[in-house]
């Protein structure tokens, strides 16, 4: 685990809750975009890229997810999601999400999720500004 920690230094704890698992008996595919969602906001937190403010005029919204299944994950666990950035564009990016079970020992889930910067008061895409690519670059794999 220690080595996975420190090739993520951005990463989240989750405990998977006893109603995350579905009839099988395993924590249901849908979950993991829950947790991959809590552990995007927790990065974004991280690099400052959502401040705490009620009005957010430019922001990341996601136009595309995908996860792959390796090994099932059940109640009781906690996984540890660590992230890494990809793919920088003008207005755009990947983030590549690394699901690992502490019960498990070993990586369960990978995903990733394409980032589009968002104006919401023009309703069009948004350029990233340099400081959000100087954040995204500490992170790219």
């Amino acid at each position: 685990m220690e080595e996975f920690l420190e090739q993520y230094p951005i990463h989240t704890k989750i405990t998977v809750a006893w109603g995350d698992m579905d009839a099988l008996q395993h924590v249901n595919n849908v979950i993991y975009f829950k947790y991959f969602e809590t552990a995007r906001i927790d990065f974004f937190k991280q690099i400052n890229l959502l401040k705490a403010t009620t009005e957010i005029i430019i922001g990341p919204v996601i136009s595309e997810n995908q996860a792959k299944y390796q090994y099932p994950v059940t109640f009781p666990d906690t996984l540890i999601i660590g992230v890494t950035i990809s793919e920088i564009g003008n207005d755009r990016f990947m983030m590549h999400y690394y699901t690992y079970s502490e019960k498990l020992q070993k990586i369960t889930t990978v995903g990733w999720s394409k980032v589009v910067m968002f104006n919401f008061k023009t309703g069009q895409k948004a350029a990233i500004t340099p400081e959000l690519l100087n954040a995204l670059q500490q992170y790219e794999h």
